[in-house]
């Protein structure tokens, strides 16, 4: 079995009395694609949250290696590998999709920004290396050919796949992807689904959110099945599919 990556143990969130996420314990593995769904309100999104460092967790740990994640600020988890996308586009309009994928690969950068104005000690170079990593990432996500065009007026699969290369800019061991469907049509959610699987070929391990049935049970090794904040079920796609809990609770006939 693959070393863990990612350890969640006793994750806890209350908001004023509602428990949004209820000791919640989890692993993801190296070279994993491991799915979590649920219903609205299952906890997910503030689980990725709790990660990330968006919220304080109220008790519980997150360790990424042999690194504790909780207590530690967003920048600092991020450059620690730990990447994300979100479910609304948060995309700059008014800026290139090269230049909104760059702004991805600034973690490993080293100059201040006094140093990048002036384009001195190195910050030209550092550039050059900016744009080469943002190009390297666009192509993983299929849209080089888009590098020169502007963010604004992209349809929303692109914008997606935009934020999906800026995610992989930053050199990520880990990627948390929150709804990459949302809102795409059948055939972009198959491409979502093969950028996905390419992610993961490249040596970046993904944590999913979707309620797209079909492509978390195409894609996912493994399924972390959330209700009311609370673990109900784990395991493959096939025995996520056939228990009976999960098919009470969430999934239905919509699994089929």
């Amino acid at each position: 079995m693959s070393e863990v990556l990612l350890d969640v143990d006793g994750l806890c969130k209350d908001f004023g009395g509602l428990e949004a996420v209820k000791n919640v314990s989890f692993q993801v593995r190296h070279g994993q694609i491991k799915a979590l769904i649920g219903p609205n309100g299952a906890g997910k999104t503030t689980i990725f949250n709790l990660i990330t460092g968006v919220l304080p967790a109220d008790a519980g740990s997150a360790v990424l290696g042999d690194t504790q994640l909780l207590g530690l600020p967003t920048h600092r988890i991020a450059a620690l590998g730990v990447g994300r996308t979100f479910q609304t586009s948060l995309l700059f309009d008014q800026m290139t999709v090269l230049e909104n994928v760059m702004v991805g690969h600034h973690l490993r950068g080293r100059s201040t920004m006094l140093t990048a104005a002036l384009r001195i000690f190195g910050a030209g170079a550092e550039e050059r290396e900016y744009r080469e990593a943002a190009m390297q990432a666009l192509d993983r996500a299929g849209l080089a050919h888009l590098a020169g065009r502007s963010a604004a007026g992209l349809p929303i699969g692109q914008r997606r796949l935009v934020e999906v290369a800026r995610a992989l800019a930053a050199e990520p061991r880990l990627l948390l992807m929150d709804e990459p469907a949302a809102g795409l049509n059948m055939r972009e959610t198959e491409h979502v689904g093969e950028i996905i699987h390419s992610i993961r070929d490249g040596g970046v391990t993904v944590l999913l959110v979707e309620h797209d049935m079909s492509l978390v049970m195409n894609i996912s090794g493994e399924i972390l099945v959330l209700d009311g904040g609370q673990r109900l079920a784990e395991g493959r796609p096939d025995e996520v599919r056939n228990d009976e809990r999960v098919l009470a609770a969430y999934l239905g006939e919509d699994i089929d």
